[in-house]
């Protein structure tokens, strides 16, 4: 296990044990934009080196069939779990939609392995944010013109995180690798320094949601553990579809495991206001984030590796 995750432990530690640790919320929000401007950086100084058209397939390969992961979630609350309409069309959306610290944890978890990747995996990290949001607005309301689009449009596509991760990605692009060396010592050298102190933060915001536990209910916690390792599978054969490498297919597969805790919930506040935010951010932020982040990364990593073993 990477040692960045023994924060988050300390800090889940703290939480439950009532300890008065804390981390300012100034602080949590200038480590998230930290992040967002470090992976978008990698990737564009990656991005730089190869021709962006060899990427048009594999991103619309990418999108298209993550719209997998909502669509069956959706099924499963509403046939299994029996949740309201509004309720598993929210829930879905956050499962389809995708988690940066998640893989910022996947990214550092190679890293210590020694195992390489493509470079340019940000880039699917960017497209990945919003395609299931528009599917859960579709699936609870369909085309409709009450639906606020504009107002959605304009939360999800110029919300921070697109925008810190696609200006980051444009810069770092634009500039290459050469042009960028006098930021690399900060944003990548010191990467796994700041993710620690950000997984400190996280692990006692998820202290704070274990009470949001009750709320969900067994199906949830279940329906969270389950689904993202089934969404994970089909990462693993999308990247060997793609012929990507074994680290490239292992940060696909967390990234369509996780669930987004960050654009999801805003977005899901606007487009279907009738859901109960409690059973969306519980399940994705009390179950399946400390599940990815503790036992989740490690395991996407070896199902990939024993499933390229048997296709070699």
């Amino acid at each position: 296990m990477d040692p960045v995750i023994g924060f988050f432990v300390l800090g889940l530690l703290a939480g439950v044990l009532g300890s008065d640790l804390k981390l300012s919320a100034g602080l949590s929000d200038t480590l998230v934009v930290y992040l967002l401007i470090a992976i978008g950086l990698k990737g564009g100084f990656e991005l730089s080196l190869i021709p962006l058209g060899q990427l048009i397939v594999p991103i619309v390969a990418v999108v298209v069939l993550s719209v997998g992961t909502p669509l069956l979630g959706y099924q499963l609350l509403r046939r299994v779990g029996k949740l309201p309409h509004p309720d598993a069309a929210s829930i879905s959306a956050h499962y389809g939609s995708v988690s940066v610290v998640t893989f910022a944890v996947g990214a550092s978890f190679l890293a210590r392995k020694g195992v390489s990747y493509e470079g340019y995996m940000s880039v699917f990290l960017v497209f990945l944010e919003f395609p299931a949001i528009i599917v859960g607005v579709l699936l609870a309301k369909g085309i409709s013109r009450d639906t606020q689009w504009k107002r959605l449009a304009k939360e999800v596509l110029v919300g921070k995180a697109i925008v810190l991760l696609v200006g980051a990605l444009a810069i770092g692009w634009i500039w290459g690798k050469d042009g960028g060396t006098p930021l690399r010592p900060f944003y990548e050298d010191l990467f796994k320094g700041f993710l620690s102190l950000f997984l400190l933060g996280m692990g006692l915001v998820t202290a704070a949601r274990l009470s949001d536990l009750r709320k969900v209910g067994p199906f949830l916690v279940a329906f969270g553990i389950a689904v993202p390792i089934i969404s994970a599978a089909g990462g693993v054969a999308v990247g060997w579809m793609l012929d990507l490498s074994i680290g490239g297919t292992t940060l696909l597969a967390i990234l369509y495991a996780s669930a987004s805790y960050i654009a999801a919930p805003a977005a899901m506040r606007i487009a279907i206001p009738e859901a109960n935010p409690a059973l969306s951010i519980g399940a994705s932020l009390g179950v399946t984030f400390p599940f990815n982040v503790l036992v989740g990364v490690p395991l996407y990593f070896e199902m990939t590796r024993i499933f390229y073993r048997m296709m070699s």
